[in-house]
């Protein structure tokens, strides 16, 4: 169907239905469904395996080991081209496998759609598949019920649907029948849309809008854009691989120049470059970081955090910013009684999840039994014109009508308050249902020789039909004034407040039992019901804080219960953070920039449409922060999607968020966010570690190939040597270094700046230190064998050898890279331990294997030569010790507080202190940045 307004879609389907408005032929229906199409969602076309598997290969690392296997084929050493060849086929494959089941946003929002309708076709009602549902269907609504499609309403009963799926408005929308110019936005009353629930009456409707046209198909349609965001792992890779191929470009230029300069044959100039590049090139690296990857997903699942796509379990631990949804994610996504107060004054707090008796009684002089009766009379008028219903099955509770009425049952529950017994004690006469119009429902009931009425609805309506209040059990004159006073207290907290009344009648009333007979009742209390705050949130947040995270709510819904709700989960923001949906399209209309002032200092945004949800982490992601977004609704889709990170909540959220999103939260805890942040900083410095010990180790062979060749000396090791020292020996232990446990400060430190690269200032001077170490320890050990008469295969076979033990303890080494290894246990990580020895015991083995012997030129050597190699190379193991407790001395000496242990951490991390600005303030708050300069 074409894009048009909602009005002119109304105008074009009254027009197709016809003047007797009943409906259309089978005939009329089959040929409508022909120009419009089916109602369903268009599904996307999936990228084949084999499309998937080649889309792997780009990146510029995977280029340059392409360039590595080719020129080893070119020189007929087919060994390494081998070698290279496993790697890059092993990664392509993890990589495709992971790609190929993600991206079915789209296809998980069909499932949202009701699989039939009700229809009035030929003059009858009549079921059919909703797919076939055409524009100018006449279609029936009800209770228990989704929306098929977008209906523009004829008559409505009561009706009211729960659309907090498309708006993230937790309270129930009622439906009228309104003029077709009042339609403007989502949250239009004459409109039902598709895929919302029917939680109450009924009604009938014209279909405006089937398929993409819907307000759930524009909302697949933004899900169908290529995302706009990359993963921070990948953003840094992409750097740290053109960072590499210039350095070995580089290299070998130089290399090349001064072979050409000593008239070097070109055999041995394509034999020296194939060694640098082998080298230089960790060619372990794509395994060993989905290895690390890998561990830290199970890691997560352990904490009921599944995590979809691999790089995303690093991207959660770089979110610099946090921006939830409040519906489902901070909130337990249902109305309950929070507040009871009664006439005289007497507050009872009703815990979330406890019942009556373990709730709190606030009163100076009220007995807490009497306090308790008086409340359960309140419950009990609560609970008979009710038409609700609730009940325990095998499975859990089930809820059937309207949240208001399931929350006012469920509170009865917890008081031991049975509808059930209720009702055999007080007969049902007669009932008035809730209207609109009306504000109230009532029932009556026969007890003994008289009637009793209940009424429960809108505190002003009550107050109204009351002449008496209860007053610590006595029916006293009304003071309505006092009582519209604790109603205007409730609702200031951001409560929804309902009060509750009762009376007396005789059995033969004159006129029936109607609403003349709702006079002089007596005024039992007020009830205060929100969405309340998931117990563990406001830790949460706090440690989110702690951890130097921002967090800002994105909802749907009142700017005053946003707020209120943001308040008990324990954010920190003054009244001019609140942000409106207006504001937010103000800020729109005059440009991006004007938007990105907006969302500098907004910590709550309310009435947010879901494009702009969109929009808002679009802005913070230029305003320097790594965005995680949490959902679960089909409104919050598009931003979980485009996101750095989108975390989904797995046990309510939709399958349209779940499909969406890069993490999944099975527990629906925002506590679990954390420990997923946790794991993934856990997993970026464990990539990190493994980088330093690949990088430093190729470094120094680089470093060793520019002294030597210079010098005159022969190719210091052969291709086929480096190739079995960097995949080898060294590939056992860069596996083993991704598994490393957590060290136990990850959320105590500052989150990495967003411009952080791989590449920072501490892990450079590390490299330098581990090169000038390995390198030029090598280079002495090769030149005095040379010197004292060794040839070159033997000189060759003390140099790899003193290379393997180098690389293990520099493994030792890499395990932190602010803590001893001896404040982390030799132990901690036993699979490193059996790695290292299996690494040496293989070398050990290749000396003795004739094979492997004849292959690497290898050959056993004396203990006098075992011992000069372990002690020369034990030295980078102290070289590296020494210069971490240098590092922890400085830490040390600095001041405490906040904003200087953030640049203390930069400056750990490489950073000067003049890199450090106040637009750095992001990572940890501008309220904690100002706090902490005064």
């Amino acid at each position: 169907m074409t894009c048009a307004t909602l009005p002119d879609l109304v105008s074009r389907a009254e027009a197709l239905v016809g003047s007797e408005g009943i409906g259309f032929t089978e005939e009329e229906a089959r040929l409508r469904l022909a120009e419009f199409g089916p109602n369903s969602l268009p599904e996307p076309q999936a990228s084949s395996l084999a499309i998937t598997f080649l889309r792997q290969f780009r990146s510029p690392l995977i280029y340059i080991l392409l360039a590595a296997a080719l020129v080893s084929v070119v020189v007929s050493d087919l060994k390494d081209a081998l070698f290279i060849g496993i790697v890059l086929i092993a990664n392509g494959i993890i990589g495709s496998l992971q790609e190929h089941t993600a991206s079915k946003a789209a296809l998980a929002l069909r499932r949202l759609e009701q699989p039939k309708a009700n229809v009035i076709r030929d003059g009858r009602l009549q079921e059919i598949d909703a797919r076939l549902l055409v524009p100018g269907d006449l279609v029936a609504l009800e209770a228990g019920g989704r929306v098929p499609a977008d209906v523009r309403l004829l008559s409505a009963t009561d009706l009211v649907c729960d659309q907090s799926l498309l708006t993230g408005e937790s309270a129930p929308v009622h439906k009228t029948v309104l003029a077709v110019d009042a339609i403007s936005e989502v949250d239009s009353r004459p409109v039902a849309f598709a895929g919302t629930l029917v939680t109450r009456g009924r009604g009938r409707g014209l279909v405006v809008a089937t398929g993409a046209a819907t307000e759930i198909g524009k909302i697949a349609a933004e899900l169908g854009r290529a995302s706009v965001t990359k993963p921070p792992l990948m953003i840094r890779m992409e750097r740290f691989s053109q960072y590499i191929a210039w350095v070995v470009a580089a290299a070998v230029a130089l290399l090349v120049l001064v072979g050409v300069a000593r008239a070097m044959p070109p055999s041995d100039l394509f034999m020296m470059s194939v060694g640098l590049a082998v080298s230089a090139i960790p060619e372990g690296l794509p395994i060993a970081i989905s290895v690390a990857l890998a561990i830290s997903m199970r890691r997560m699942a352990r904490t009921h955090v599944i995590v979809r796509r691999m790089p995303a379990v690093e991207a959660l631990g770089s979110c610099t910013m946090i921006a939830t949804d409040k519906t489902g994610t901070l909130t337990l996504n249902e109305l309950t009684v929070t507040d009871i107060r009664l006439p005289d004054g007497t507050d009872i707090v009703c815990d979330t999840g406890a019942d009556l008796d373990a709730c709190k009684i606030r009163a100076d002089g009220t007995p807490p039994a009497a306090a308790r009766e008086r409340a359960a009379a309140l419950l009990k008028a609560a609970s008979l014109p009710n038409e609700g219903s609730l009940t325990k099955e095998a499975k859990g509770w089930t809820a059937v009508g309207d949240t208001v009425d399931v929350a006012l049952l469920a509170v009865a529950y917890k008081a031991g308050l049975s509808r059930k017994a209720f009702e055999e004690d007080y007969p049902l006469i007669a009932r008035i249902p809730y209207e609109p119009d009306l504000k109230y429902a009532a029932s009556f009931h026969r007890h003994g020789d008289s009637v009793r009425i209940f009424v429960k609805g809108a505190a002003e309506t009550l107050i109204d039909m009351a002449g008496r209040m209860d007053m610590a059990g006595r029916a006293e004159p009304i003071d309505r004034n006092a009582l519209l006073q604790q109603k205007e207290e409730m609702a200031a907290r951001g409560l929804r407040v309902l009060a509750f009344a009762e009376g007396e009648t005789v059995i033969d009333a004159d006129g029936g039992f109607g609403r003349h007979l709702l006079v002089d009742l007596v005024f039992l209390g007020l009830a205060g019901m929100q969405d309340p705050v998931r117990p563990e949130v406001p830790q949460a947040i706090r440690d989110c804080h702690s951890a130097g995270l921002d967090v800002a709510m994105v909802t749907g819904d009142d700017p005053k219960t946003a707020a209120a709700i943001a308040s008990q989960a324990g954010l920190i923001f003054t009244e001019d953070q609140v942000v409106t949906g207006e504001d937010v399209r103000s800020a729109e209309e005059n440009g991006q920039e004007s938007l990105d002032r907006l969302t500098r200092s907004g910590r709550i945004y309310a009435r947010v449409a879901p494009s702009q949800k969109l929009a808002l982490v679009l802005s913070l992601a230029r305003n320097g922060h790594f965005v995680a977004v949490t959902g679960d609704g089909v409104n919050d889709a598009p931003a979980l999607k485009h996101a750095h990170i989108g975390v989904a909540m797995g046990r309510k959220g939709t399958e349209v968020a779940k499909e969406s999103a890069d993490i999944v939260i099975t527990d629906d805890n925002f506590a679990s966010i954390v420990r997923g942040i946790r794991e993934g900083r856990v997993a970026y410095a464990n990539i990190r570690k493994v980088i330093f010990m690949l990088m430093s180790t190729g470094a120094a062979e680089l470093l060793l190939f520019l002294i030597a060749i210079p010098f005159g000396m022969p190719m210091p090791l052969l291709p086929i040597q480096l190739l079995w020292l960097n995949l080898v020996t060294n590939g056992i232990q860069d596996i083993a270094l991704a598994s490393e446990s957590p060290e136990g400060d990850e959320l105590s430190r500052a989150p990495r700046r967003p411009s952080e690269p791989i590449f920072d200032r501490l892990m450079i001077r590390r490299i330098w230190q581990s090169a000038l170490v390995m390198g030029g320890g090598g280079f002495v050990v090769f030149y005095f064998a040379l010197r004292q008469g060794y040839d070159e295969s033997e000189a060759r076979n003390l140099l790899l050898l003193l290379f393997v033990l180098f690389e293990n303890f520099q493994t030792l080494a890499s395990r932190s890279e602010r803590k001893s290894v001896f404040q982390l246990g030799f132990l901690a990580n036993p699979l490193l331990l059996c790695s290292i020895a299996g690494a040496q015991a293989l070398h050990i083995a290749a000396m003795y294997m004739p094979w492997l012997r004849q292959a690497l030129q290898l050959s056993p050597i004396s203990l006098v030569e075992w011992a000069m190699l372990l002690m020369a190379a034990s030295s980078i193991f102290f070289v590296m010790e020494f210069d971490k407790w240098r590092a922890r001395s400085k830490r040390a000496d600095t001041r405490p507080g906040e904003f200087s242990a953030l640049v203390n951490h930069g400056q750990a991390s490489g950073y000067p202190r003049r890199c450090w600005s106040r637009d750095d303030r992001h990572l940890f708050g501008a309220n904690r940045y100002h706090r902490d300069r005064k």
